[in-house]
């Protein structure tokens, strides 16, 4: 299932325009989100164009969460955040996706809802990479 107007299926210019993609999981893909107002901040996006978890088979669901759990806890060993933020809109762009937010005690949004896009951080080329070489050596 894709749809050929949806950045998460098609990747290329639609998804760079937002994120860079890291890897790929047996059901999702992971991207760095381009914004990094939160160090570490990522997308896990499924690789089928489904709206809702409930689209899922049952066992597609289960391995989908593993994925994000197994994200979380690369993001708490390579950048050591006070809390991990989870969040899955999609109203608009129709593919189930999970945004983790790496939060700190004291530091942006802390004790509120993140921003979807804050649109104040970007790193240079060498830092996206940099910081792409860490989550992937703690996943």
């Amino acid at each position: 299932m894709t749809d050929q107007n949806c950045a998460y299926c098609m990747e290329g210019e639609l998804v760079a325009k937002f994120g860079i993609k890291i890897c790929e999981f047996e059901e999702s893909k992971l991207y760095l989100f381009k914004e990094q107002s939160h160090p570490g901040r990522v997308i896990v996006a499924h690789k089928k164009h489904v709206s809702e978890m409930t689209a899922l088979a049952p066992e597609e669901r289960a391995r989908y969460f593993e994925e994000i759990n197994r994200v979380a806890e690369a993001l708490h060993k390579a950048f050591h955040p006070d809390k991990v933020n989870y969040g899955a809109y999609g109203d608009t762009g129709c593919h189930l996706h999970f945004h983790l937010v790496p939060k700190y005690n004291g530091q942006a949004e802390w004790g509120g809802v993140f921003a979807m896009n804050p649109d104040q951080k970007y790193l240079s080329e060498e830092e996206y990479g940099e910081m792409i070489e860490k989550i992937k050596a703690a996943l």
